[in-house]
């Protein structure tokens, strides 16, 4: 980018810094889940909620806010959802209950939803030139990769000074001088033949999404093949076929579902969604797992969890610059075997596992996730011409965050079910009122063993860190078998290097 004129550049570090903020916040909570569930008297569905509800409600409208931003301006709906999210962000640390933390997180999703596709899409409209643009897109996915991976550092940093409130009042600053920068340097764009909001499909997109993530969360206490769960489920793949029947019929979609039928925009979709679903159910889990299974403080988490971010964010532009020389098939089929890979690996160790065997698993899993996220992403928008970028932004962006939302779902209550059956197998000696306050969450089982009797002690922390091991295990074999699905969806990516052809969709007849 070295010929680049410097206000593109300012411009650019402007939006880059918008990124950095809402995405930091997707993980930054994760490492205070612990101290949530020792605090707040958190549950484990709880805490999916209160990583979920920001990524829900992400997902949710981001496709709807692309679509007003592009229509009446990227630089106010910046300025709006970046002040917006601060306000949030303040509210979320006097939160003095789980319920409340589980709205606010909500309410930050949707400033969020904001934010994320008119960064791109003014990166889009900032940067015509193809070349250029990649390499753009390049420098933007590694800083949202940087900061989804740093969450975790920054909050265990927080945490060791200051009680879990911190977390919140750190993202009002950034939020802040994000909007400073913003006003200052980032001009106005628009694309006034933006249809209007198309309701309809924001209301049907909502349920079908809605439904399935809070099915899936409950399905543990409920019962998978419980009533409430079967009528979840069918809720969710009606309203998604509303969905699809109302879009493919709208003059005017807020999502144009006949681009799917464009192999470079399907495929890059569905590898960005299986790259943070694995991601985000992770993170979600490995957290807990460092806190509560090898006692490691807040900070010392935080940096366990580094190697993810600096081999995401280097490989995130090395993959750019590879993707545009050997295609973005290999690249992205390329990441997603060595994320699959990875979750395997990690689904055989034990819980006293060697910290230099995780980093060894951590780098591959980062550097996975690199070369998928970018190379993917930069697919995504060869389809669209700039002035639609809002559209393909946020098309990227409810990838990312559907996928995301769906492995704290699918993965964290995967945990849960087998959590619980192993703990009832341990626990089958002691009364029933000790299995269901260790149910609620492993922090809830440890310090129920932790307080019990001598004699019986180290034998109840044996069953609810067995229990732990066998449901991380569990998420992590799910994590690869999605990857595994994934790679063959991204076979239909273009074998060779992109060019610089946009994409239209078909006509209608």
């Amino acid at each position: 980018m070295s010929t680049v004129p410097p206000h593109r550049r300012a411009i650019l570090a402007a939006v880059c810094l918008a990124t950095f903020a809402i995405n930091i916040d997707t993980t930054i909570i994760n490492v205070a889940l612990p101290s949530l569930t020792r605090e707040l008297g958190a549950q484990t569905t709880d805490l999916q909620w209160i990583v979920d509800g920001y990524s829900l409600s992400f997902a949710a409208l981001v496709l709807a806010a692309g679509s007003l931003g592009d229509r009446y301006g990227r630089r106010p709906a910046l300025l709006i959802g970046l002040l917006g999210f601060a306000a949030a962000s303040a509210v979320g640390a006097v939160c003095a209950n789980p319920g409340q933390l589980i709205a606010v997180r909500f309410v930050m999703g949707t400033f969020a939803a904001l934010i994320f596709p008119t960064t791109l899409s003014v990166i889009t409209n900032t940067f015509p030139d193809r070349k250029q643009r990649a390499a753009a897109v390049g420098v933007w996915g590694a800083v949202t990769g940087l900061a989804v991976a740093v969450g975790p550092v920054v909050g265990g940093l927080l945490l060791t000074e200051f009680s879990w409130p911190s977390v919140f009042v750190a993202l009002v600053p950034v939020a802040l001088i994000a909007a400073t920068a913003v006003f200052l340097v980032v001009p106005e764009s628009r694309d006034p033949a933006t249809p209007l909001l198309d309701r309809p499909g924001l209301l049907t997109a909502s349920v079908a999404v809605g439904s399935l993530v809070y099915t899936i969360i409950e399905a543990p206490t409920r019962g998978w093949a419980s009533t409430p769960s079967l009528v979840g489920f069918a809720t969710a793949i009606l309203s998604g076929i509303a969905f699809v029947l109302i879009e493919r019929d709208s003059p005017h979609p807020m999502l144009d579902v006949r681009l799917f039928a464009e192999r470079a925009f399907s495929a890059a979709s569905g590898s960005v969604s299986v790259a943070f679903f694995s991601l985000f159910g992770f993170i979600f889990l490995v957290t807990q797992y460092f806190q509560f299974i090898r006692g490691y403080g807040t900070l010392s988490t935080g940096v366990r969890i580094l190697p993810v971010a600096l081999s995401l964010g280097v490989l995130s532009v090395i993959g750019a610059n590879l993707a545009g020389r050997l295609g973005t098939r290999v690249i992205v089929c390329t990441g997603l075997v060595l994320l699959a890979a990875s979750f395997a690996w990690i689904a055989q160790d034990s819980a006293a596992v060697s910290y230099g065997i995780i980093v060894v698993q951590m780098l591959m899993m980062g550097s996975a996730l690199g070369c998928i996220s970018t190379p993917a992403t930069e697919s995504i928008l060869s389809v669209l011409p700039p002035a639609k970028a809002g559209v393909g932004s946020a098309v990227n962006d409810a990838t990312r965050e559907t996928g995301g939302t769906l492995g704290v779902a699918v993965i964290g209550s995967v945990y849960t079910s087998l959590y619980a059956s192993k703990l009832a197998e341990g626990f089958s000696q002691h009364p029933r009122s000790a299995l269901q306050t260790a149910k609620a969450s492993v922090g809830a089982g440890y310090a129920l063993a932790r307080h019990a009797p001598l004699p019986i002690r180290d034998e109840l922390l044996g069953h609810v860190q067995s229990a732990f091991m066998t449901g991380f295990h569990a998420g992590c074999y799910v994590a690869a078998g999605v990857c595994v699905l994934g790679l063959i969806g991204a076979l239909a990516l273009p074998g060779a290097a992109p060019s610089s052809r946009v994409v239209a969709p078909p006509a209608v007849e």
